[in-house]
């Protein structure tokens, strides 16, 4: 009896444990499941998320250089199968990330392009923009080909012109001014800014950073003079230094409460930088975007002997002199020429300049407009679109290279019944010489684009006083109305943090523009916007201050007796921002940066 009571207890308790492992390994295998499951949804997200960011990337890139996307979507029913696939910039696409298989796709809103004014609140508020929305499909599928995640991007690509900020650089950007200085416009710069002044530096706009926001110098670190912000509310705020007159550097927390400012959006630091066309963009080559657009490419040719200006078209990828233009260029007594008579003191070089007369230039194109093949009111591009260059053997590095322009005080043509410029962008590769007033008189929206910037006064009449010493080559009183775009130099010889405390000031913006003469008790009136995107290409002599003497000798080519720069004194710098710029009046072909929004980020939709 009590042997087959004891069988029974163990059957039952064997019954019991079997039951209770077989549970055991159900709910193991449930939670391995579920544990894989959520294993492979976790790793087909971060596939699926790479597959949008990688092909919004490439949207924005295709942005640069005044392109845009173009293509088909595939269509909404099963796209991405069979021959299913779209074309273009907004075909299908596969990627492959951890043993995934993701495939993505592009859909263009059908409204593009909208003009629109940046949102108050926003970064670059109130600034004028072209926008492309677009939607991103991506889907990740697992390794056995099941669909893991399917995600959705809807972004904003915004195309902003530089213009409309009274500086705008892709670099460390330092304001010191040594008399009052007012900016009235936005500043921005992808790198680190840097404000101190002499007397008083205020700024009546938008501040915003990708780096650092410093009150002090780069090159020493000391703070002095008085820096004003203006706020939201359009009241002033003082910037302060740090203790005993030091550099301090300002996070956003910062600004946001320092001394009780509370500058709100005014000063916005650590923002992303945006991405901006390459200082290459602006060479004569086929594919470049300034070159192929430009209404007229003119280059001296110092190949020839003698050098010859020659007027160029691009033809089946190349560059070809178009020979009749060239014909009737060369006919116009006193357009254009070449000369080699301007000694650069900073550069310690004679200059072979290409000299062009704008007004007898605009005659000739007038007169000949069939020739060239546009009106002097071409509207094309918002405007005249001129690129001048210099083809030698040193073009493609630093050389003695010059592009000047001068009779610019009014840029229209002198015959009768010639149409207005509605706007004139002059582009060049190498360094140009403004020469004397430009855009003083009926103003149109202009702008030069150039290696380097320099400005020669009303009183620049030849080039024999380019031997003088500073004192004899004085300025007078001289007006450019014109943006600038153009490469600066840099401070302790790098960007960032690395170039602190190195010496060798780059002249900071209040230097923007290179002088030749002693402009002492002389004044140049700008209205402009400043734009740098990198260091110069063709130039390397540096910013060494103010002052100084020298004798140049024209035999041997040779300074001596030099005592500081002998390059220049600086002006009385009556300097604002051009307002009308913002005001939807903007030069031709005017460079624009680019970036991304996010509207939507949509994970896990039901396909249509």
């Amino acid at each position: 009896m009590r042997k087959g009571f004891a069988l029974v207890s163990t059957l039952i308790m064997l019954v019991v444990l079997m039951a209770l492992l077989t549970a055991y390994f159900v709910l193991t295998r449930v939670e391995l499941g579920t544990t894989q499951a959520s294993v492979r949804q976790t790793t087909g997200f971060y596939a699926a998320e790479a597959g949008l960011n990688l092909r919004a990337e490439e949207i924005r890139a295709k942005f640069l250089g005044y392109n845009r996307p173009q293509g088909t979507s595939p269509s909404l029913t099963n796209p991405c199968q069979g021959s299913n696939q779209g074309s273009g910039d907004f075909a299908c696409k596969t990627y492959t990330f951890s043993g995934r298989t993701v495939r993505t796709y592009v859909v263009e809103d059908p409204n593009n392009p909208r003009n629109v004014t940046i949102p108050p609140g926003e970064l670059y508020e109130n600034l004028d923009a072209q926008e492309y929305r677009y939607s991103l499909l991506s889907e990740a599928l697992g390794p056995d080909g099941r669909t893991e995640a399917v995600m959705e991007l809807v972004f904003k690509s915004r195309l902003v012109p530089m213009f409309q900020f009274a500086a705008f650089y892709n670099k460390d950007l330092e304001i010191l001014p040594g008399p009052n200085m007012t900016l009235n416009g936005r500043v921005h710069t992808n790198g680190d800014l840097y404000l101190n002044a002499g007397n008083t530096l205020t700024i009546q706009g938008q501040v915003s950073t990708a780096g650092t926001l410093y009150r002090g110098r780069k090159d020493t670190s000391s703070c002095g003079g008085t820096v004003i912000i203006y706020k939201e509310n359009n009241q002033p705020a003082y910037l302060p230094c740090g203790p005993s007159g030091s550099r301090r550097s300002f996070s956003q927390a910062d600004v946001g409460a320092w001394w009780g400012a509370w500058w709100g959006s005014s000063i916005q630091v650590g923002v992303n930088p945006v991405t901006v066309p390459p200082p290459e963009e602006l060479d004569p080559l086929p594919g470049k975007t300034y070159w192929e657009k430009a209404d007229l490419r003119l280059g001296l040719d110092l190949n020839t002997i003698p050098p010859t200006v020659k007027v160029y078209r691009v033809q089946g990828g190349a560059n070809t002199p178009d020979l009749a233009a060239t014909a009737a260029l060369n006919a116009c007594v006193g357009a254009v020429g070449t000369s080699d008579t301007f000694y650069n003191w900073r550069e310690g070089k004679r200059i072979r300049m290409l000299d062009v007369d704008l007004r007898k230039l605009l005659d000739c194109v007038h007169v000949n407009r069939l020739v060239f093949g546009f009106p002097l009111d071409d509207a094309t591009e918002g405007g005249l679109v001129f690129h001048f260059t210099v083809f030698g053997p040193d073009s493609g590095r630093v050389n003695n290279y010059g592009v000047r322009i001068k009779n610019g005080a009014e840029i229209a043509s002198t015959l009768p019944g010639a149409p207005r410029p509605r706007g004139l962008t002059i582009i060049t590769d190498q360094a140009v010489y403004i020469q004397g007033d430009f855009n003083k008189t009926n103003w149109i929206p202009a702008a030069f684009l150039a290696d380097s910037l320099n400005i020669l006064s009303n009183a620049w009449t030849d080039d024999t006083r380019s031997y003088r010493t500073l004192g004899q080559r004085a300025a007078s009183d001289t007006e450019v109305n014109a943006a600038f775009l153009a490469g600066t130099d840099v401070t302790g010889g790098a960007e960032g943090p690395s170039g602190q405390d190195q010496g060798n000031y780059n002249g900071g913006l209040e230097n923007y523009p290179r002088f030749h003469e002693t402009w002492t008790g002389k004044t140049l009136r700008y209205r402009g916007s400043f734009v740098s995107l990198g260091t110069p290409r063709h130039v390397s002599g540096p910013w060494c201050g103010t002052g100084g003497s020298g004798t140049y000798d024209p035999v041997t080519g040779q300074v001596s007796n030099r005592n500081g720069c002998n390059i220049y004194d600086p002006p009385n710098r009556d300097w604002a921002y051009e307002v009308r710029f913002s005001q939807g009046q903007l030069p031709p072909l005017s460079p624009r940066f680019v970036y991304l929004r996010q509207e939507h980020f949509l994970k896990e939709f039901e396909r249509p």
